[in-house]
């Protein structure tokens, strides 16, 4: 009988300590990275996202915000890989910086695939953003919602670009996906692949001659000060952002807490994605303006100029397309056709 007592009297103790123990299993904190500081819409969106979780949890989660890829050193295409070793918890990060390990993201890279925000929002709020989170769920990631960096425009310190030969020899800071490096080559462009904590001062060393980059990151990291006199509005491709979490840290999470982090994902991105388009969607575009007022000029192609910059481009696209996935591909191209407007 003392022997069954001690048995149950452990039991009981056993049962009592395991929320406890379960509850400790959390960490203190979760290192969030992203590439841009909250004086960027892509910092404040990680930082919106934290404070949302740790609201709605009572603080069972906590998330430290590491900008400036800060977990890799600023190696910004590090930083998926360290995510599924486990070296990041979270992330809000850039398709761009995922694709050379995730070849199908490479899709938003396609030059001159995405006219405007609504194919944008075709691709990422239907079937070929729920394919490729499926991608990236196999590739040891947990993706949660789709935010934006914007569409990427070309700035430069040395003269007004309308066609490709205005490219010729300029040296063009891009980040290290071979995407870009290809699609710069194939322009006349001398593409030179920088991490952006190195970028501003190369350019303003006369390292590089520019960069390409959403006009809300020229804008907040006021690009004119360092020799970009010159910007020209291509939009020859957009930068989704990617909310997401580490398998094992994902796994580690109760049921409830996966459902407030994934809702928390949602918002946050929404709300990323308002202050990404803000002052530069629709036809009152406030960011442009004030950039303008700061001395640069500003070219805006025609759609003409445009599809010249398409053609030349054309080459890159068809190439990519294999490596991306021709059903992919068009699916994708479907789906910009039949967008809403």
């Amino acid at each position: 009988m003392s022997r069954l007592l001690l048995t149950s009297l452990c039991g009981a103790a056993f049962a009592l300590t395991v929320p406890a123990t379960a509850h400790a299993a959390y960490k203190a904190e979760y290192k969030l990275s992203t590439v841009l500081g909250n004086a960027f819409p892509w910092g404040q969106g990680a930082e919106r996202w934290a404070q949302l979780v740790k609201e709605r949890t009572g603080g069972r989660i906590n998330i430290k915000v590491y900008p400036g890829a800060a977990l890799v050193n600023g190696d910004q295409t590090r930083e998926l890989t360290s995510m599924r070793q486990g070296g990041i918890d979270m992330a809000v990060g850039s398709t761009i910086n995922w694709s050379p390990q995730i070849r199908q993201l490479n899709l938003f890279a396609l030059p001159f695939l995405l006219p405007d925000y609504a194919a944008l929002d075709a691709l990422t709020q239907g079937r070929v953003g729920t394919e490729l989170f499926g991608v990236m769920e196999k590739a040891g990631i947990v993706p949660l919602a789709w935010g934006e960096n914007g569409f990427r425009e070309l700035s430069n310190s040395k003269r007004e670009i309308r066609n490709p030969a205005d490219l010729k020899g300029l040296k063009i800071r891009i980040v290290g996906s071979p995407i870009f490096n290809e699609t710069f080559s194939t322009l006349g462009a001398n593409p030179t692949q920088m991490s952006w904590a190195d970028a501003q001062p190369a350019m303003a060393s006369g390292a590089v001659d520019g960069q390409e980059n959403p006009l809300s990151l020229f804008s907040a990291a006021k690009l004119n000060t360092v020799g970009q006199k010159y910007l020209t509005l291509w939009g020859y491709m957009a930068d989704p952002l990617v909310f997401a979490v580490n398998r094992k840290v994902w796994a580690s999470w109760s049921p409830a807490d996966q459902k407030i982090v994934a809702q928390a994902a949602r918002d946050a991105a929404r709300e990323q994605i308002k202050l990404a388009r803000a002052g530069i969607s629709g036809q009152d575009n406030a960011t442009l303006r004030a950039i303008g007022a700061q001395g640069v000029k500003v070219t805006a192609l025609t759609p003409a100029e445009k599809a010249t910059f398409a053609r030349a481009a054309r080459p890159v696209y068809d190439k990519w397309a294999q490596r991306v996935g021709t059903g992919l591909v068009k699916q994708a191209e479907t789906d910009i056709a039949k967008r809403k407007q």
